[in-house]
């Protein structure tokens, strides 16, 4: 069973900090969702996950190992990383961007079964029309599914997302929050995902982690997620109500 548990981590830039002694673990099979403002640490959170950034403090453990003791290429079998902002700078191909998910498993060149592998990720992702556009004549929309099939590609244990439906309108944000539910539900692959849009991250999750200045303000399932933290963490008055699958819905009220 894949676990993930980050235990105590810290993390500052400069003296100012980001992260303070979060705490909290996902089982395979699992979306968990990270909320907050601005500035309240989701972000440092997945690239110290994902070994971008070093932790001042605290221990990362994947399957009850270090993260320290995993060499980058074999990390890259294991976690699966879709960023916030990447440009699309070189004019390859769509196929071909999605191809280099299978970078860490390739040797002296692709195989049949990479290119089996980019082809079922490309139609699950709706992206299979465009194998052939240059990256650099994507649309902000297109483009964010590109960089989604890529992570998937990877085949990863742990899929981190920094606000995956970026760029998105509505149809395709619940297109591409279904499909990770289908990921962790089938393949039983971990998922966190930093979001802004809270109300779709409480009817996509199985738990939220809410951040607020770095630390976590609160960490459990999405029902339990009470008007007061929304409140103090947010600056905002609401009115939760539930939809007819028994989800919450946070309402501003003022």
């Amino acid at each position: 069973m894949v676990t993930l548990k980050i235990l105590n981590v810290s993390f500052k830039y400069n003296s100012i900090p980001a992260l303070e002694n979060v705490t909290f673990s996902v089982n395979e099979g699992e979306i968990i969702s990270l909320l907050g403002p601005n500035g309240s640490g989701k972000t440092t959170l997945l690239r110290c996950i994902c070994k971008l950034l070093k932790p001042h403090h605290g221990t990362i453990l994947l399957d009850e190992k270090d993260l320290n003791i995993f060499k980058r290429s074999e990390l890259a079998k294991l976690i699966g990383y879709v960023p916030q902002i990447e440009e699309a700078t070189f004019p390859i191909t769509v196929y071909e961007m999605v191809l280099l998910g299978r970078k860490p498993y390739m040797k002296l060149r692709f195989s049949k079964n990479d290119l089996i592998i980019v082809d079922r990720v490309m139609k699950e992702v709706g992206i299979e029309y465009l194998a052939f556009r240059k990256i650099n004549e994507l649309s902000g929309g297109e483009w964010r599914k590109v960089i989604i099939a890529r992570a998937l590609a990877q085949e990863p244990k742990i899929l981190l997302l920094d606000e995956p439906t970026n760029h998105l309108d509505l149809k395709h944000q619940i297109e591409i929050l279904k499909l990770l539910r289908k990921l962790a539900r089938e393949r039983n692959v971990c998922i966190i995902m930093a979001m802004h849009d809270v109300n779709l991250a409480l009817r996509f999750s199985d738990k939220v982690v809410v951040l607020n200045k770095g630390r976590i303000v609160f960490c459990g399932e999405p029902k339990q997620l009470s008007s007061d933290i929304i409140e103090k963490v947010y600056g905002v008055k609401v009115e939760i109500l539930r939809d007819k699958r028994g989800s919450p819905i946070i309402i501003p009220t003022s």
